[in-house]
């Protein structure tokens, strides 16, 4: 994997992007930052992968078993949805001085794509175009409490919620923490606003940098 064939973040805005297993309060935590970051005068706007663009909604049914696809076609639908959420959606609002926070970025994409294809170099490729978020909060939780919460939550099961899978996507998450910068790795086995304080340290220091 050649993380210097990625795009540093050229434009004025912050770039924040969350990570984790299903089950780790990845929406939570984008929730808690973007409304508290917008209380105290910035203009941070939320959004996730897969988008609720025509290519998110046709990934949501792959997830979800309304239709099946080769991995391979998978992969490259998540990539195509990628490209439309950096053009129609984050870059111009970093273009305008935004802070921008996702749920979920190609670090997901590769994470869980390792399930079914074990080219990590050529999952990693398909994103090597796009641009690398400022921070990337990685929020671990062991697999079985993933598994946990995500029993007591959803009434459907949907793909990859496993949880021999799940150790096995994080296996991965590991391997991208050891090579691309930016990377934060975060206790979310905790209470949320502990949780939060960590996070929101992280970015305000950041945030005084730019």
């Amino acid at each position: 994997m050649n993380k210097n064939s990625f795009i540093t973040n050229p434009f004025k805005g912050i770039f924040i992007a969350f990570e984790g297993l299903d089950g780790s309060g990845l929406s939570t935590q984008v929730d808690l930052l973007n409304k508290y970051l917008n209380k105290q005068g910035y203009k941070s706007f939320a959004t996730k992968e897969p988008t609720n663009n025509i290519i998110g909604g046709l990934i949501r049914g792959l997830l979800t078993h309304i239709w099946k696809a080769s991995n391979e076609c998978s992969q490259l639908l998540f990539t195509a949805d990628r490209a439309l959420h950096l053009e129609k959606e984050i870059i111009p609002a970093l273009k305008k001085k935004n802070i921008i926070i996702t749920d979920r970025y190609f670090f997901s994409t590769v994470a869980f794509g390792s399930l079914n294809i074990r080219d990590l170099d050529w999952l990693v490729s398909l994103n090597q175009h796009f641009i690398l978020p400022d921070l990337i909060f990685l929020i671990k939780v062991p697999p079985k409490e993933c598994v946990k919460r995500i029993k007591s939550s959803r009434f459907h099961k949907e793909l990859f919620e496993e949880e021999i899978k799940l150790k096995k996507i994080w296996r991965t998450y590991n391997k991208l923490a050891k090579i691309f910068p930016n990377i934060h790795i975060i206790d979310g086995n905790r209470d949320k606003k502990k949780v939060f304080e960590e996070i929101f340290e992280i970015v305000i220091k950041k945030l005084k940098k730019k």
